[in-house]
C-alpha cells in the first residue's frame, strides 16, 4: 500500500456518491458570496487599509498574543466593538470556526451539558468534539426542544451548568431562530446562551448589530460576530462578560497557541464597523434587494425567508449540482450544497443575495433558474 492509497479510496468514493468537492473560480455575476453589503473590495475599506498602512500598522503580528503578538489594534478593535455590541468585552479571533470551536472546547466544563441546535454549524460541532461536557441535539428552532432536554437531564441527575448553542440566522436555510423564547429558556435554567450571529451581523438589528441586539450585555448572553462576510473583512469576535474573555486568555488553546490575526485586519474591522452605523443606506438596499427576489423567484420555489440567503431544496444530490453547473454556464455564480454539509434528501441551490448585484440580475437569473430546472 503507498502512502496515499487510503486518500485515494476515499477521493473515489465521494466520486461515486456525487459528494467529491474541488475548488473552482469565482466568475459569474456573484450569487454565492456572504460579502452582504458589498464592503469587501468598497474604496472605503481599502482607504482603510491604506490609512492603517501609512500609520504603520504591520500585515502580521509575529506571534501569538500572549507573546509579541499582542497589538494594540487587536486591543483597539475589541474596545470598539464591546462597545459597539453592547458587551462587556470581545476577544478577537482569526476566523469564526477558531472563535466557535474555541469557545466550545474551552467554557463548558465536565459536568456541564451543552444543548444545540440541530442545525448548527460544523465549527460549533468541532468545538463540542474537543470540549469536556455532555452534547445533546435539539430539533431545529424549537425552544420548548431546548427547555426539554435541560429538564430531562437535570432530573437525570445533572449538576452543572447548561449551555445553549444556536444560530441567529441559518446559513443554509435562512430562517432565523426563536431568540426570544431561547433567552427565556436559558433564564428559567441558569444557563448560558451562545449565539452565533455570522449571517445576521451587519444586516439585521440596529446599526447592523445583528438579531441578538439586546441581549448583549446579560451575564448569561455570549455572542459570535463574524467579520468576513458582511462586514467584509476575516476573523470574528465573541462577545460577553469579561470573566469569559480572561478564560479564554488563559484556558483556551485555540487562543493561547495560535498566532494572533493581522493587525491590519484588525484596523480594517475597526472601520467596517464604522461603516455599519454610518451607511445605513446599504441595509436599507438589501431589504429591498432581498424582497425583490423573493417575488422575482418565488415561481421557480424559492423560499422566501425574509432574509439574504434564499434556499432552493431539490433534494437529490446530482439535480442540484447539474442545476448549479448550468447556472454557472449560464454567467451565474449558485452553488450547490449536498450532504454532509445539509441533511441527506436535501440538498439544494445556495442562492445569497448582496449588494455586488441588483434587481436586474435576479431578473435574469430568475430566466436561467427555469430553464435549468426544465
Amino acid at each position: 500500500m503507498t502512502l496515499y492509497d487510503a486518500q485515494r479510496r476515499d477521493l473515489t468514493n465521494l466520486e461515486l456518491q456525487g459528494r467529491r468537492r474541488r475548488l473552482i473560480p469565482r466568475t459569474g455575476r456573484d450569487f454565492a458570496s456572504n460579502d452582504y453589503l458589498a464592503l469587501a473590495g468598497s474604496p472605503q475599506l481599502a482607504a482603510a487599509v491604506g490609512d492603517a498602512l501609512a500609520r504603520g500598522v504591520p500585515a502580521g503580528s509575529g506571534g501569538s498574543r500572549l507573546l509579541r503578538g499582542n497589538h494594540e489594534e487587536h486591543e483597539a478593535l475589541e474596545a470598539e466593538a464591546a462597545a459597539f455590541f453592547g458587551a462587556e468585552s470581545a476577544l478577537f479571533f482569526s476566523s469564526g470556526f477558531a472563535a466557535n470551536t474555541a469557545l466550545l472546547a474551552t467554557l463548558p466544563q465536565r459536568g456541564d451539558l451543552v444543548v444545540y441546535d440541530a442545525l448548527i454549524h460544523a465549527s460549533a460541532h468541532e468545538g463540542m468534539r474537543l470540549g469536556r461536557a455532555e452534547c445533546r441535539g435539539a430539533a431545529h428552532n424549537d425552544a420548548d426542544a431546548v427547555d426539554d432536554a435541560i429538564t430531562g437531564w437535570r432530573r437525570s441527575g445533572g449538576t452543572g451548568r447548561a449551555w445553549i448553542c444556536v444560530e441567529s440566522l441559518y446559513s443554509m436555510d435562512g430562517d432565523r431562530a426563536p431568540l426570544t423564547a431561547l433567552a427565556a429558556v436559558a433564564g428559567r435554567h441558569d444557563a448560558i446562551l451562545l449565539i452565533d450571529e455570522a449571517h445576521a451581523t451587519g444586516v439585521f438589528g440596529p446599526d447592523g448589530r445583528g438579531l441578538a441586539a439586546g441581549l448583549d450585555g446579560r451575564d448569561n448572553v455570549i455572542t459570535l460576530r463574524t467579520c468576513g462576510k458582511a462586514l467584509g473583512c476575516e476573523g470574528a469576535l465573541l462577545c460577553g462578560p469579561a470573566p469569559m474573555r480572561d478564560f479564554l486568555v488563559n484556558r483556551g488553546r485555540g487562543f493561547i497557541f495560535s498566532t494572533a490575526p493581522s493587525p491590519l485586519i484588525a484596523a480594517t474591522v475597526r472601520a467596517a464597523l464604522r461603516l455599519l452605523a454610518a451607511e445605513p443606506d446599504r441595509r436599507e438596499q438589501l431589504a429591498a434587494l432581498i424582497a425583490a427576489a423573493e417575488a422575482a423567484l418565488a415561481p421557480c420555489g424559492v423560499a422566501a425567508t425574509g432574509s439574504q440567503i434564499l434556499p432552493l431544496v431539490l433534494g437529490d444530490d446530482g439535480r442540484a449540482m447539474r442545476a448549479a453547473a448550468a447556472l454557472q454556464a449560464a454567467g451565474f455564480d449558485v452553488r450547490g450544497i449536498r450532504p454532509p454539509t445539509v441533511l441527506p434528501g436535501t440538498a439544494r441551490l445556495r442562492i445569497s443575495l448582496t449588494l455586488n448585484i441588483g434587481a436586474a440580475d435576479v431578473a435574469a437569473l430568475a430566466g436561467a433558474l427555469t430553464e435549468a430546472l426544465a
